[in-house]
Formats: C-alpha cells, sequence, structure tokens
C-alpha cells in the first residue's frame, strides 16, 4: 500500500509539473497539446519546455536516489551518498573542461559522461575490486578532490568574465533548458544504471552481515563492487551531463525512504528511485515558483540548502549516538 502511495505521488508531480509554467494553460489544452491537437504555441510550450524538463526531473531524481540507497546499503554508513565517490566531480570536470574549450550542448554532455567513466576507471583500478568499502570510499574521496581542485584551476584560467559566468552557472545546476535530445541520452544511461544497482540487490542486504560472512555465503565482493561503481557512475554522470551539478538527492533521498519501508537494501533502491524522481520533481518546480523576473533559483542550489541541514543533523545524531 506504502509503495502504491509513493508511486501515485511521484505521478501526481509529474503532472503538476505539466502545468506549472510562466504561461496559463488549462487542463483541456494541456491534454489537447500533449495530444497533439490544440494551437501550435501550446503544442510548443508542453512539448518543447514542459515535457521534457519533467522526463529529466523523473530521470535525474530516480537515478541519484538509486545510486544513494545503493551506496549506503554497500558503506553501511547513513552519510553515504553519489557524490562521496567521485563521479559528480569527475563528471563536472568533463563538461567544465568542454565548456572552456566552447562546446555545445551535446559536446558537453558527452564530456561530462566521459569524465565520469574515467572517474569510473579510476576507482576501479586503484581499488582492485578486492578491499572493501572502506577502500572504495578512500579512493572516491580523493579522485573527486582531485577532480575538484582540477575544475577550480580551469575555473581559474578561464578567458573572461562570461566563459567564467557560464562555467559557475552550469555548476549550480538546472532543468530548465532540458530538451527530448536530453532525455534520450540520459533516459537509457539511467535505466541501465538503476538495473544494475537493482541486480545487486539481494547481495548488498547480505553485506549488512558483514563483509565475512556474506563472503561465506556466496557474495562474490568484487561483482559487486564492479556492478556498484559501474551503475553509480552511469546514473550520476548522465544526470551531471544533461543537468549539471545536482547534490544531497541521494542523501536525503533513501533516508526519507528507510522511515516508510525498513533498512532492506534490496527493497530501497527501486523505491528511493522513485521517491527521487518525485523529490526533484518537486524541487524543480519549487524554482518556477521561487524564481522572479530576471532571478533564477538555480536546482543544485536549492537541493543544497535542503540537503546540508540534513546533513548536519545526521552527523550530529552519529556523534551523540
Amino acid at each position: 500500500m506504502r509503495l502504491a502511495f509513493l508511486t501515485m505521488g511521484a505521478l501526481l508531480c509529474a503532472c503538476l509539473s505539466l502545468f506549472l509554467g510562466a504561461a496559463d494553460l488549462s487542463l483541456g489544452e494541456t491534454l489537447s497539446a500533449l495530444t497533439g491537437h490544440g494551437s501550435e504555441l501550446h503544442r510548443k510550450i508542453i512539448w518543447e519546455l514542459r515535457l521534457p524538463r519533467t522526463l529529466l526531473a523523473i530521470v535525474v531524481g530516480a537515478g541519484l536516489g538509486a545510486s544513494g540507497a545503493a551506496l549506503q546499503g554497500y558503506t553501511r554508513n547513513a552519510l553515504a551518498a553519489p557524490g562521496i565517490l567521485g563521479f559528480s566531480a569527475c563528471a563536472a570536470l568533463g563538461a567544465v573542461t568542454a565548456l572552456y574549450f566552447g562546446g555545445d550542448r551535446l559536446i558537453i554532455s558527452m564530456a561530462a559522461l566521459i569524465g565520469a567513466a574515467i572517474g569510473a576507471f579510476l576507482i576501479l583500478a586503484m581499488t582492485g575490486l578486492k578491499k572493501g568499502a572502506s577502500t572504495l570510499i578512500l579512493a572516491g574521496i580523493g579522485i573527486g578532490a582531485l577532480a575538484t581542485a582540477v575544475t577550480g584551476l580551469i575555473m581559474n584560467l578561464s578567458p573572461n568574465p562570461w566563459a567564467l559566468s557560464e562555467i559557475v552557472y552550469w555548476m549550480m545546476g538546472t532543468l530548465k533548458n532540458a530538451s527530448l535530445g536530453d532525455m534520450t541520452l540520459a533516459g537509457p544511461l539511467t535505466l541501465i544504471g538503476i538495473a544494475m544497482l537493482w541486480y545487486i540487490g539481494r547481495d548488498l542486504k547480505t553485506l549488512s552481515l558483514g563483509e565475512m560472512t556474506a563472503q561465506s555465503l556466496g557474495v562474490s565482493l568484487a561483482q559487486v563492487q564492479l556492478t556498484l561503481v559501474l551503475g553509480v557512475a552511469l546514473c550520476v554522470g548522465s544526470g551531471v551531463a544533461v543537468a549539471g551539478a545536482i547534490g544531497f538527492v541521494g542523501l536525503f533521498v533513501p533516508h526519507l525512504v528507510r522511515l516508510l519501508f525498513g533498512a532492506d537494501p534490496e527493497r530501497l533502491i527501486l523505491r528511493s528511485a522513485i521517491a527521487g524522481a518525485g523529490f526533484l520533481l518537486l524541487a524543480d518546480m519549487a524554482t518556477r515558483i521561487l524564481s522572479g523576473p530576471g532571478t533564477t533559483l538555480y536546482l543544485g542550489i536549492l537541493t543544497s540548502l535542503i540537503g546540508v541541514p540534513f546533513f548536519l543533523y545526521l552527523v550530529v545524531r552519529e556523534v551523540r549516538a
């Protein structure tokens, strides 16, 4: 029953997202535009602006939610999030490099995916597929810090203020420039990533008993780690590629889902994907409502404003435990 309510809530958020915008469209006008009828202006508003933005929020939010649930299950750490492995930073480095050299939107997206892939390769090379969660986290933190430093260097070397401002705005994260082309790029990759994370859900449940116990029960730590790294890289890399840096969704959402469905990683991954989609839809609608004329509230800023206090609360709770 709770899963049905969660799914219905996400679907309701998606429907509301189609109605929200500067142009005031009625229910009939929106449905007519969706079915290919109505005025040309209404069709463009729905098919070129609102529908791509809604679909992309679903895809990016689902990927971040599933990644956070899988990482928290693997590391058995409530503070784990997709950014902890450095994929967001590596993907951002790839995109910023493309922006620095004046690449178009497709090149920027591909560069972000390449950056995430390089990050995954470096992590796997450093850990050797056999060292466990602690080594994986350390490798991810180190690679993420290096990618962040190089990103800062590129920003420091930007040839002019306009190039720097473009990089800064992109790194804030937004869905306002979403297109159906972005959806065709990020959608399949995110679905593959979520499927890979769901596939190891039962092994993550076994790992909650401890790595030694899990190995004695037949769990291959190397296979689980490889699948986890590649799955998270696909989800996070594709999200950064089309929407920029959007943080704390993978930390915040799995905790909310855990309150409803318990701590079983096998059950949490798909449920966190659904909740992540709904949360990002709500956050994106909030940015549209709160943005004023000439002033845009970026999605990554809003999710950080929500996520940082929650992160600090978790830290304090861990200290007092």
